[in-house]
């Protein structure tokens, strides 16, 4: 994990200031090299060995980004990943064992923005982080009027969904998907256009993670997500976000 190695997002996401990241993670060695690796590059990284530690670090300071081992030794890292996302919007990164697509499964499912499997290269690491960090970065990018769906708000501008002017929290992947499918409304959108929307520029395949923020939107915005009327799938080619559900206006 050297200076040696070349930038993976080229002339992506650059901080001007020096951003704090929060590693909770018992690999002590992994961690040290991370924070090395991640500090050539305009991160300062907090590492955190067990999950009480990061719970109560994340949970009383602010930090850009979080990555957590789902392996813990004195707990859960899903469970630590749930309990951050139902109070803070924070990006989280998780990490999983090699092979297990349950666990990313079920972090996509739990609020986490994207995952990584062990063992991983270095360069992907601060590839993905740059790239969750980019989607809250709102600074570049041209302004965007909101757009209404029936009593559905969606504001990308300050990244907010509102249903029935009520604020509904989705993770950043979560709401790009959606804006993805809001400027396409009426339209269908095939699953390999949203994976480019989740996956970036970024290697490898994304497994179910389509499907599996889909169903988190759904249960979002839809009154039964089992019979969604906003977000509908389209068999054989993708999702559809329709203009104004039947009895709506």
């Amino acid at each position: 994990m050297g200076a040696d190695l070349p930038d993976p997002a080229g002339a992506g996401y650059a901080p001007a200031v020096r951003q704090r990241i929060l590693m909770v993670e018992d690999d002590e060695r992994l961690a040290r090299m991370v924070s090395e690796y991640l500090g050539e590059h305009g991160f300062d990284l907090t590492h955190r060995p067990g999950f009480e530690e990061g719970r109560s670090l994340a949970l009383r300071e602010p930090f850009a980004a979080l990555i957590l081992d789902v392996m813990l030794p004195d707990g859960d890292g899903l469970a630590l990943c749930r309990e951050i996302r139902a109070r803070s919007d924070v990006p989280i990164l998780m990490l999983t064992a090699r092979g297990d697509a349950m666990d990313r499964i079920v972090g996509l499912e739990i609020g986490a923005d994207d995952y990584l499997p062990k063992p991983f290269d270095p360069r992907e690491l601060l590839a993905r982080l740059r790239a969750i960090l980019r989607r809250g970065d709102r600074s570049s990018t041209p302004t965007r009027a909101p757009l209404r769906f029936g009593r559905l708000e969606i504001d990308p501008e300050r990244r907010i969904v509102r249903l029935d002017e009520r604020e509904v929290g989705l993770t950043a992947h979560q709401f790009d998907l959606l804006w993805a499918l809001a400027e396409r409304a009426g339209r269908p959108v095939s699953r390999d256009q949203l994976m480019e929307v989740v996956r970036g520029d970024l290697p490898g395949p994304f497994d179910r993670s389509v499907d599996v923020h889909v169903s988190r939107i759904r249960a979002a915005i839809e009154a039964d997500p089992k019979r969604p009327r906003r977000l509908l799938t389209v068999r054989g080619v993708g999702y559809l976000l329709t203009r104004s559900p039947e009895g709506e206006s």
